[in-house]
């Protein structure tokens, strides 16, 4: 009776179909990072059609990467997607990382920074919701961290716990706001690209500058770029390059999140293949029309130094003025609440899918009355929202005050090259599977096999590097991070 009662509470339900399932593709891809991480690129290198490039490569890791999911995906529809699919592939250690290393920062750390950027856009409209309107003053804890409570991170702190209370009442109502939220916001950035491409051009725009692939003289270089930097020659602009190619590539990550929830998913070898592949396709190219609509409406300079890196911001402020900075204040806001809806939906069950397998708490591995798993998505909260809680101290040269940033935003930093580790291991487990288990029923098979597969590797593979050696501190932390799952992995081991 109890062994009926345990499998009924942990029954997930196969209710979403491909429009469901193409729209949490899309929904947890568009976030914030589309409207501002172009800055930084192009500050890292320099001209316009190297900063279009970027996002180019960036998509083609995009695509080449989904190529090689859809068909581990179809393969294995179940709950905890990539968690799944590197522990068939290398062993449960590997997948166990995996999943810690997303629980302790990679999914939790994201879902409180697109909150935050939320809470930053919504204070544009309401000004005393502010990054330092304290309701508890910063209290330092230990050299160079403190602990605070703003307005800003309240509201951050109540949009994580709506959005967890909704995703709790079921599948039904978080993919309607999934699906709600995510046409919006699509239509918004093609507004965005329609604006920049048909209002917005200007006679000095990056995209008509002589400069196009060759930074102008004395406004660019390497050395200043990259601080202390030695390479000079096409051998800089190659590395400056992958460093640029960071933001791109993190501003499209979370496509693999549909497969967190491949277990409830209905026609999983249809569906799930063409969600990742038509979720994908659509954004890589929203991504680079973007990019393009900002080269015709900004100057290079511009866009390099545009307020706060927010570079559509500074789009429709050229067009429109300060109406149009309201807009797009309000179209992220509705980029970001859509974006962590379908984060906060599709992070809790690879965590569901560790306490299957006793390498979580086993109460997280349970489902409620509405079969979602609940518990799990209280956790996943909790840890998100104290991850909100923590700001970096740094003490300004000029004028000696504090300043306080969010540890959460370092700790993103620090994964960069370990996230993209488990890049290469997803992709090179299609290879692995086809070796290990050839005759397992492939609804998909990845096109262009094997070239995709090593061509996505390869390009993962010289991105690591190129930061390892650029940023080789925080490469470093970022491994250190994953490691500290080993311990665990062994306690959970020994406990089970």
């Amino acid at each position: 009776m109890n062994e009926t009662i345990d499998k009924r509470k942990a029954q997930l339900v196969r209710s979403l179909g491909l429009l469901d399932a193409t729209m949490i593709v899309i929904g947890s891809m568009i976030g914030s990072g589309i409207f501002i991480v172009s800055a930084e690129s192009s500050r890292l290198i320099g001209a316009p059609g190297w900063l279009l490039l970027t996002w180019v490569v960036a998509g083609s890791l995009t695509i080449t990467g989904a190529l090689c999911c859809a068909e581990l995906a179809t393969m294995m529809p179940r709950a905890g997607g990539v968690y799944v699919f590197l522990r068939e592939a290398y062993g449960p250690a590997f997948g166990f990382l995996f999943g810690w290393t997303l629980f302790l920062v990679v999914q939790t750390g994201t879902i409180a920074a697109v909150a935050i950027a939320f809470a930053r856009f919504l204070g544009v409209f309401v000004p005393t919701i502010a990054g330092d309107h304290y309701l508890i003053a910063p209290i330092i804890v230990l050299p160079g961290y403190a602990l605070s409570l703003s307005s800003e991170q309240l509201v951050a702190i109540l949009l994580i716990a709506f959005l967890t209370f909704l995703n709790t009442r079921g599948l039904r109502v978080g993919r309607i706001v999934q699906n709600s939220f995510t046409f919006t916001k699509t239509v918004a950035l093609l507004g965005v690209i329609v604006i920049g491409l048909l209002v917005g051009w200007k006679s000095n725009c990056a995209a008509l500058a002589s400069h196009w692939w060759n930074a102008p003289a004395n406004s660019w270089s390497p050395q200043v770029a990259q601080p202390g930097f030695a390479v000079v020659g096409g051998l800089a602009v190659a590395l400056l390059f992958g460093k640029a190619m960071v933001g791109p590539v993190f501003a499209q990550t979370a496509w693999t999140n549909v497969t967190f929830i491949g277990s409830e998913v209905r026609e999983p070898g249809r569906n799930l293949s063409r969600a990742l592949l038509y979720g994908c396709g659509i954004v890589v190219v929203l991504y680079l029309l973007a990019n393009v609509a900002y080269i015709a409406s900004l100057s290079l300079a511009e866009i390099q130094n545009a307020p706060q890196n927010r570079v559509a911001v500074a789009m429709m402020r050229s067009v429109f003025g300060i109406p149009g900075v309201l807009a797009m204040a309000a179209a992220i806001m509705i980029s970001t609440f859509g974006c962590n809806n379908g984060l906060i939906l599709a992070g809790a069950r690879v965590y569901y899918a560790m306490a299957r397998d006793n390498l979580f708490f086993r109460k997280v591995g349970t489902t409620n009355r509405f079969h979602v798993p609940a518990f799990a998505l209280l956790v996943q909260a909790i840890w998100t929202a104290l991850l909100t809680l923590p700001r970096t101290v740094t003490t300004s040269a000029q004028t000696g005050e504090r300043i306080f940033g969010n540890v959460y935003t370092q700790l993103l930093e620090y994964i960069v090259s370990a996230d993209l580790v488990f890049y290469v291991l997803l992709v090179a487990a299609v290879i692995v599977l086809r070796s290990k288990d050839p005759g397992a029923e492939r609804p998909y098979r990845t096109w262009g096999y094997p070239l995709v597969p090593i061509l996505s590797i390869a390009l993962a593979a010289l991105l690591i590097l190129d930061l390892a050696y650029l940023a080789p501190s925080t490469s470093g932390i970022g491994i250190l991070i994953v490691l500290t799952g080993v311990p665990v992995y062994f306690l959970w081991r020994r406990s089970a």
